[in-house]
């Protein structure tokens, strides 16, 4: 690492809230600086119509999302709909740091690409996930890097430590609880104040939702074998946020003290991830706007299952830190420069 240096990045779907949440958290890094915004459909217009509170880049203009308006930068933050980053990112040079946000890059068997997301697999690039053993290392110095999905996060994160051990049998249920904004920015009839005021629904139900296989893949990883995984999404009535609840069958003989101390072993050096105390379990609200994943573990005796319920900001932890903490790896900053610990309370 260079002592000093800094970096340019810019980032396209500026305008969306994944993006946004890059652009609100570069106002805060030290040796990351925010020079371009870049959005198709607002291109022209100053960014502050489109992200009021991003007040430091108010009157920076959005730019096209083209590869040649985006050519310029130490670092590329891809922002976009699914499908629509793989062309992009194969324009660029090979010494910009370009950091996918969406899916294009994030399954490494191209059947499964085909079969979840349709068309020609991009190819995989290193998975943003450091904490999942191993990856780390591979995210050190790379210039290609895929941030996992909001969900898959979340879930990695609560089940990998117990089937690394072997203390569950491989096969995961989730139901999962997501604030709207994680549908994205675009005008839905089901996303309307009135649709989900005071509501709660299910989507993706039956093993359909396309965050499944990157799920699967992850918590295989962790394994060392083949994870089945039974997800279940739901839409809650908050802006963001998801809270997962995560089980597994235990295998004989695993107890309560055997799964804790696994996580603790698991995430003790994890400046992100925190096995809150006995008792005390995950809210949404107490990670909103940090990039921290909030654990806790439970042994259902009677069923003989371990529980895990995860609580993580689905914008910040979920996709844009996520996306400077790959960049920290990537650069030699240290990892945790520029990223909130602490959330927004009340």
């Amino acid at each position: 690492m260079t002592d000093g240096r800094t970096w340019t990045v810019g980032v396209t779907g500026a305008t969306g809230y994944a993006g946004g949440e890059v652009c609100r958290l570069l106002a805060g890094h030290p040796r990351l600086q925010l020079t371009g915004v870049h959005a198709n459909a607002s291109a022209g217009r100053r960014l502050g119509e489109s992200q009021p509170h991003l007040l430091p880049y108010a009157d920076l203009e959005v730019q096209p999302s083209d590869a040649a308006s985006l050519a310029g930068y130490d670092v590329v933050v891809l922002a976009l709909p699914h499908g629509q980053s793989a062309a992009i990112a194969a324009q660029l040079p090979e010494d910009t740091l370009v950091i996918d946000c969406g899916a294009d890059h994030r399954l490494v068997d191209p059947a499964a690409w085909a079969r979840w997301y349709g068309g020609e697999h991009a190819g995989h690039w290193p998975y943003g996930l450091p904490e999942l053993p191993g990856l780390r290392e591979q995210l050190k110095g790379a210039r290609r890097i895929a941030v996992p999905g909001c969900y898959p996060t979340s879930v990695t994160l609560a089940m990998a430590p117990a089937l690394a051990a072997g203390l569950v049998t491989p096969d995961v249920v989730v139901v999962a609880a997501s604030g709207t904004s994680g549908a994205g920015k675009s005008a839905k009839t089901h996303l309307l104040g009135s649709e989900v005021m005071g509501a709660v629904s299910a989507y993706g139900v039956g093993g359909v939702h396309r965050h499944t296989p990157e799920m699967v893949q992850n918590l295989s990883l962790a394994a060392g074998s083949p994870v089945t995984v039974s997800f279940t999404p739901t839409l809650v009535p908050m802006s963001r946020g998801i809270l997962a609840t995560c089980s597994a069958p235990l295998k004989p003989g695993v107890d309560a003290e055997a799964v804790r101390s696994a996580y603790v072993a698991a995430y003790a050096d994890e400046p992100f991830v925190h096995l809150l105390p006995e008792g005390q379990w995950p809210t949404t609200a107490s990670v909103l706007g940090a990039n921290t994943v909030a654990l806790q573990v439970a042994v259902d005796p009677d069923a003989g299952r371990l529980v895990v319920v995860a609580a993580v900001d689905n914008l910040t932890k979920g996709t844009g830190g996520a996306a400077l903490q790959c960049a920290n790896l990537a650069l030699g900053i240290p990892e945790t420069t520029g990223l909130p610990l602490v959330g927004v309370a009340p």
